[in-house]
């Protein structure tokens, strides 16, 4: 499983700082993967709670252990789609996701489901990736294991990393689904793919699209391919991980 938290680590320290956790808050964290987000909420916001929702029941299912592990017992985990969950209605004073709104296939039907789950005034925030070509490590990557022409078709719904790139797009379907005072902040943080080229290596290879890039290409394509994505990687090593640039966009929207 990809290790998406030592990916997005100076991410996680921004959303954090953006999130303001008091104690006594509720905290919805949507497509909360492993639970990394929902737990340290959990932990700010005592004796509140933290609730993690994801579509993957092998993340969840690591999410529970980990709360296990550390002792904490005001955080919990569902499986399941936040676009249609029935939350409780305006139960949450703060809604979080870390680059976990991006997959919805209707993002207005699904802000408006979070939207309905908040109390008033109780403030949505979350991290989604700026445009594809401000992101290096998708760049590079594809660089190396697709070197062709970038494909002009869009990704299907419910698959594109980049749905909400737009800052016009995220305004208004928050803003569709009800929601207010959007504000939209440029993040400028690199990601890390591990603590060597080696490693890092390990890890693009469980990616989705380096995995599809790679299945379409022939055997000896495939090893040359490889070959480049070593050397991008060997590159990227700075002795103290392998890192990549990146941008993204803090989002904040409010219940009215």
């Amino acid at each position: 499983m990809f290790d998406y938290d030592s990916e997005l680590a100076r991410h996680h320290e921004r959303l954090l700082e953006a999130l303001g956790l008091r104690p006594g808050d509720r905290v919805l964290d949507i497509g909360c993967g492993t639970g990394r987000t929902t737990r340290d909420a959990a932990r700010a916001a005592s004796p509140g709670t933290a609730l993690g929702i994801d579509l993957s029941e092998p993340m969840v299912a690591r999410a529970r252990l980990q709360a296990e592990a550390e002792g904490l017992g005001n955080v919990d985990f569902v499986q399941g789609d936040a676009q249609s969950h029935a939350f409780p209605p305006e139960y949450f004073t703060l809604a979080v996701s870390r680059f976990g709104t991006m997959f919805f296939g209707d993002p207005v039907t699904a802000f408006a489901n979070i939207g309905r789950a908040l109390r008033p005034g109780a403030r949505f925030v979350q991290l989604v990736w700026q445009a594809a070509d401000h992101q290096e490590w998708h760049t590079a990557i594809r660089a190396a294991l697709s070197p062709g022409p970038a494909s002009s078709a869009s990704a299907p719904a419910g698959e594109d990393p980049f749905a909400l790139a737009d800052p016009q797009v995220v305004t208004e379907a928050l803003t569709g689904a009800g929601l207010t005072a959007v504000d939209v902040v440029d993040v400028h943080e690199p990601v890390c793919y591990g603590p060597d080229a080696e490693r890092a290596l390990a890890a693009v290879l469980q990616l989705r699209m380096a995995r599809e890039w790679i299945g379409d290409l022939d055997a000896v394509s495939a090893e040359r391919a490889l070959d480049r994505l070593r050397v991008a990687l060997d590159a990227h090593d700075t002795g103290a991980g392998v890192w990549f640039d990146s941008r993204a966009w803090l989002v904040v929207a409010r219940r009215g």
